[in-house]
């Protein structure tokens, strides 16, 4: 089994409830169609009724009268969403009358089902962009206790099963924050080693801190941060397994690691990549991915309380079906 069956199958044995607030876009009711077909998810899609039935007709899906619909313009929940979000946002100059305009927005009204306990998490993008997805989510959501900094993870597998967990790695920040800084960056760290474990199902995150330096071999202060980065995140999660500065193939290579950074228990054998930036995150995981031929699957944003996940636009239904799966799995390590 490989590690997508995997995913699914953890997503199955323990379905979520997972909100398609984009439910007239046609790659998303396709995805969702075969998510219910495939009993991964209990899935929730915002919009009208007989609109969203009818494309499912023109489309021939079968599987979307399984699906709960809600529509914001008649739901009995419309007025007690509206004043949860006035509470929620008053402080910062909302009313009550823009507040029952505002939850009228589906990606506003999916993030207030889930505030609410009725839903465990969310996917838009193929319609919406990023901003329009994270928006809503750290107003009425909001990041994880801890946790200041949203970030988003990409899984790589990779045909190298000499490195990582047979092959998979999990990197961050390669989505979100362009120059993190040290608190931040070791945010990160502590946000993608959960990543690895809740997606990845890596029992045992070691996260190396990237840089261009090992132990010292070069003096920069985007170096100092990292070494800074690496400090913090032990004390943020003492039981966290990390280390750094490393450069890549000190993190990866068991032969580089003992030579560069004798005595570290990551060096050579780590599994979770956490780069110095988003420059560098984003750059590499597109060389290991067209290069390398990886498969990269995300990003897989990270740091909300409860999952909030983006798509790309150009995402196909394959995309969005293994990112339901891939949410309803941080889902469920949410809860615990």
């Amino acid at each position: 089994m490989n590690i997508i069956d995997q995913i699914v199958a953890r997503a199955k044995a323990n379905k979520q409830r997972i909100v398609l607030p984009e439910s007239l876009e046609e790659r998303t009711i396709t995805a969702a169609d075969k998510a219910l077909a495939d009993d991964i998810a209990d899935i929730i899609l915002i919009g009208n009724e007989g609109e969203i039935k009818a494309l499912a007709a023109k489309l021939g899906l079968k599987n979307i009268d399984k699906a709960t619909i809600i529509d914001p313009a008649t739901s009995a929940k419309t007025e007690e969403y509206a004043n949860l979000l006035f509470e929620l946002r008053k402080s910062k100059g909302m009313t009550i009358e823009d507040a029952r305009k505002k939850v009228l927005d589906p990606l506003y009204f999916g993030c207030l089902i889930i505030k609410s306990g009725d839903a465990d998490g969310q996917i838009s993008g193929a319609l919406s962009t990023t901003g329009d997805t994270l928006r809503p989510a750290l107003q009425i959501i909001k990041c994880a206790p801890g946790i200041s900094c949203v970030s988003g993870a990409m899984l790589l597998i990779t045909n190298a099963k000499e490195y990582g967990e047979d092959g998979v790695l999990v990197m961050g920040d390669v989505a979100v924050t362009p120059m993190p800084d040290a608190n931040q960056l070791a945010q990160i760290a502590v946000c993608t080693a959960q990543t690895a474990k809740s997606v990845a199902g890596i029992a045992d995150p070691r996260v190396a801190m990237l840089s261009f330096s090992t132990k010292g071999s070069a003096k920069h202060e985007v170096v100092d941060k990292v070494v800074e980065a690496t400090k913090l995140a032990k004390e943020l999660d003492p039981t966290l397994k990390v280390d750094g500065e490393l450069q890549a193939d000190a993190a990866l290579v068991p032969s580089v690691g003992q030579k560069k950074a004798p005595g570290s228990d990551i060096a050579g054998k780590a599994n979770v990549l956490v780069a110095p930036c988003l420059e560098v995150g984003n750059i590499g995981y597109k060389l290991v991915q067209r290069l390398g031929g990886a498969d990269a699957i995300g990003p897989i944003l990270q740091g909300i309380a409860r999952p909030v996940n983006d798509l790309s636009r150009g995402c196909s239904v394959d995309d969005i079906y293994k990112m339901v799966a891939i949410t309803a799995c941080q889902a469920m390590d949410a809860k615990k």
